[in-house]
This record gives C-alpha cells, structure tokens and sequence, in this order.
C-alpha cells in the first residue's frame, strides 16, 4: 500500500504537470518526471521500488549457491552496492531487516562474497550516523575488525579497513568499539576521540599497515 508521503508527492506531482484549463495542451514539451524521486516514479509506472530491489537483491546473495551462481552473486552485490549510496536507500536497511544477513556475509567462506559485504557496509556508514549506529548494533565492527587483521585474503583485509575508517569517523561509540575488540597486539586502547581525526587517522593507519602484510 502507498504511504502517505508518497501518496502526496504523486498527488502534487500530478497538479504541477496537469494542462491547466483553457489551453489545447499544444505547449512546448514538458520533462513530466521533474520532481518525482524514483520510488514515486516506480510507483507510478508500476515497476518495483527500491526496497523491493534491495530485498532481491540480498535474497540473491544469501541463497544456496546451488540455486544462485557465485557470477549471479556478483551481480546482486554490485546492485545492492549501488543503491545504498543513496542515504534514504541506506537508511532503509534497518527496517527492511537487512542489516543481519549483511553483517552475516563477512563470515562467509567465499573470499569475494566476504569483500563485497565489506564494501557495501562502508557505503552505507559513510557520512551516516544512522546507518553507523545500524552496524554496531548488529555485530558489524566486531566482524570487520576479525577480518581486518585475520583474514587469509589481503584484498578483505583492506576492505575491511576501509569500512571501519567509515564506520568510526565522528561516531564515537563505533571508535570505543573498535578499540575495545581489536587484538592487544595489533592496537593498545588509548581512548581515542572520533572527532580527531589525526587520532581517527592513526589508528586506521596501523590497521592498513597490517592489513597489506
């Protein structure tokens, strides 16, 4: 069922682009799809919305590998990847449950399944405290500071650095997690504050210099 907002939107939408009385409706063309996001466009050209996309795309990526391929996986990892750049997408992973079965796929035991949960949890912390909060909720920095320093694939350990250098900047209980999970030998606690990010920065430092061993 449409929500409300959306309900809106298309209802404003059809206002602004209805022919106003009185004209023969000859007037230069239009561009009708200004103003319209594209779940209301989805909505109106009755196609899936974005929602409906993410949650294939992960029912894709979590199913036996007897019923969707590793090239498929691929696929719907790119897919997933690309719609959560967009922060309302990123910010929708919460309600639709998504979060759980993310974080899960850093354990799995496919190298480049592993490094495409990696990526897609970077992108959808960055510059987003929601979404950070999100993924310390559901394990994800205990999970990628594992992989940063123990994982056998070089190229998951970086991403995974990289994911934690997003999910910490100016979020401090990210950064009291990371410090307090990560291995005695690899970073000795120092308390350190989000918001500096030379203190940020040392410390993904150390983590990248191991991760390129």
């Amino acid at each position: 069922m449409t929500d409300q907002p959306s309900l809106n939107g298309l209802l404003k939408w059809g206002i602004e682009n209805s022919v106003p009385n009185g004209t023969d409706g000859a007037a230069a063309p239009r561009n009708t799809t200004r103003g319209l996001d594209p779940e209301m466009l989805a909505q109106l050209l009755g196609g899936p919305s974005d929602a409906d996309r993410m949650r294939d795309a992960m029912s894709a990526i979590v199913a036996p590998v007897d019923q969707v391929d590793l090239e498929n996986k691929m696929i719907a990892w790119d897919n997933f990847e690309q719609m959560i750049e967009n922060l309302d997408n990123a910010n929708n992973m919460d309600p639709l449950g998504l979060w759980p079965p993310l974080v899960q796929q850093l354990s799995n035991t496919e190298a480049e399944m592993r490094r495409m949960a990696a990526w897609c949890c970077s992108t959808a912390v960055q510059n987003n405290v929601k979404s950070q909060e999100k993924m310390l909720a559901a394990g994800g920095i205990k999970e990628l500071a594992r992989l940063s320093t123990t994982d056998d694939s070089v190229v998951v350990r970086k991403k995974a650095v990289t994911a934690l250098s997003s999910a910490m900047r100016n979020f401090q209980p990210g950064m009291d997690e990371l410090e307090s999970v990560l291995p005695g030998s690899v970073w000795k606690r120092k308390g350190l504050d989000a918001a500096d990010m030379d203190s940020v920065d040392e410390l993904i430092g150390r983590l990248r210099e191991g991760a390129a061993r």
